[in-house]
């Protein structure tokens, strides 16, 4: 494997017996790692990123893109198992066997339904999908096979369809976070103990805490920078507000999702990897068409790499100027300063309801209505409604950043 650079963190800050006090009142909630957590198997969590790339390198190591007219390929039932399909490709004397993903893109491409091609017997969803390919109008498709033990087919997409390593990314935030482990900054996040409302960064990698994830199909990484945390004001107990970094990224060089990193701070991560407290979330995202390698190297790489190294300041001195910017003063001031920003009459008392139990005072500033309304958010069923909430929160912050 290519040794990859890494950039050396400071001296980390220092860490009380318990670890760092928080306050995840604040600041919204994201679901998205607990999720990845929630449904990952044993063997698709890693201990350290040295260990995800070789894995993930050592597969598109094996594996090889060919473009194809569609006309040259044929569908036939497995020579070994005849309730199985097969390929044979331009030039191969060896079948391929499709994966459940590659033959559900296959379908797509053709215009078939592929949850009723799946019910066919394979003499027969082959006579299907050999009939769609050869009135397939694009004429050329992608294919992307791994020779492991027999050739498997891992994607089959358009022809111009960009593929972007799931390797590519992990060597790029490798170049930030070494191992993943803690030799850098940036490291596989630790707990939050909820007896205390303490969250300790230090805490062993084992496949239950890891946030390191890749199948077969897809790569998943959250790291967090929680031995530096980042004072930005006071608490209304006179305790420091503290916050991490935090980031996340995922790929699919098979076609299942975009390419995409998310950056934010966050006050806490619980033992079942939801993200509490976040702030400041901003996420970019790549799709694999024509250009998208070179997007990922002109765009998603710097961007990563500037959150990783740039100074906290903007973001302490944004939330600061909130916390001064003081815009209600009396009840009518802030029924009216709600009122004008499209909430009802409803929402508003709930709101400042929030502000008086979580902060202890009526809302006064920029930051006080930013609280009750991500407050606010976090009771919303539904996610379109949450998320629109939550818009009209970060629009208030973007006055004073």
């Amino acid at each position: 494997m290519q040794r990859v650079p890494s950039i050396q963190a400071p001296s980390p800050a220092p860490l009380g017996a318990s670890g760092y006090k928080v306050d995840i009142s604040r600041g919204d909630r994201i679901e998205r790692v607990s999720s990845e957590w929630f449904s990952r198997p044993a063997d698709e969590r890693f201990l350290s990123l040295a260990d995800l790339h070789r894995s993930v390198k050592a597969r598109a190591d094996r594996s090889t893109a060919r473009t194809l007219e569609t006309r040259a390929v044929r569908v036939e039932a497995a020579r070994d198992d005849a309730e199985r399909l097969s390929l044979i490709l331009p030039g191969d004397a060896e079948p391929v066997a499709p994966t459940h993903w590659s033959f559900g893109q296959l379908c797509s491409l053709v215009g078939a339904p592929s949850g009723y091609l799946r019910q066919l017997p394979a003499s027969l969803a082959g006579i299907n999908l050999q009939y769609g390919l050869a009135e397939h109008r694009s004429e050329l498709v992608k294919t992307y096979t791994t020779a492991a033990g027999r050739t498997e087919l891992r994607a089959v997409t358009g022809p111009d369809y960009g593929r972007i390593h799931d390797h590519e990314l992990v060597e790029a935030i490798m170049r930030l976070a070494g191992n993943g482990i803690g030799d850098t900054r940036w490291k596989v996040p630790g707990v939050l103990d909820w007896s205390t409302m303490t969250h300790n960064p230090r805490v062993d990698v084992t496949r239950d805490t890891t946030t390191l994830y890749a199948s077969d199909r897809d790569v998943f990484v959250f790291l967090c920078d929680d031995l530096n945390p980042i004072e930005a004001g006071r608490l209304p107990n006179g305790d420091p507000d503290l916050y991490f970094r935090g980031l996340y990224a995922w790929n699919s060089e098979v076609g299942s999702r975009t390419l995409g990193i998310a950056s934010f701070y966050l006050r806490a991560v619980c033992a079942n990897r939801n993200l509490w407290g976040t702030e400041q979330f901003e996420e970019i995202t790549i799709r694999h068409t024509k250009y998208a390698a070179s997007r990922f190297a002109q765009e998603a790489r710097p961007a990563l790499e500037k959150f990783a190294d740039s100074s906290a300041s903007s973001f302490v001195s944004g939330i600061r100027g909130a916390r001064a910017k003081v815009v209600a003063r009396s009840d009518e001031d802030r029924t009216e300063f709600l009122r004008k920003r499209g909430f009802s009459k409803g929402d508003t008392a709930k709101i400042i309801d929030a502000v008086l139990v979580e902060e202890g005072h009526p809302p006064s500033s920029i930051f006080d209505f930013v609280q009750g309304i991500t407050a606010h958010a976090r009771g919303e069923a539904r996610q379109d409604a949450r998320l629109e909430v939550e818009l009209k929160a970060k629009r208030l912050m973007d006055q004073v950043a």
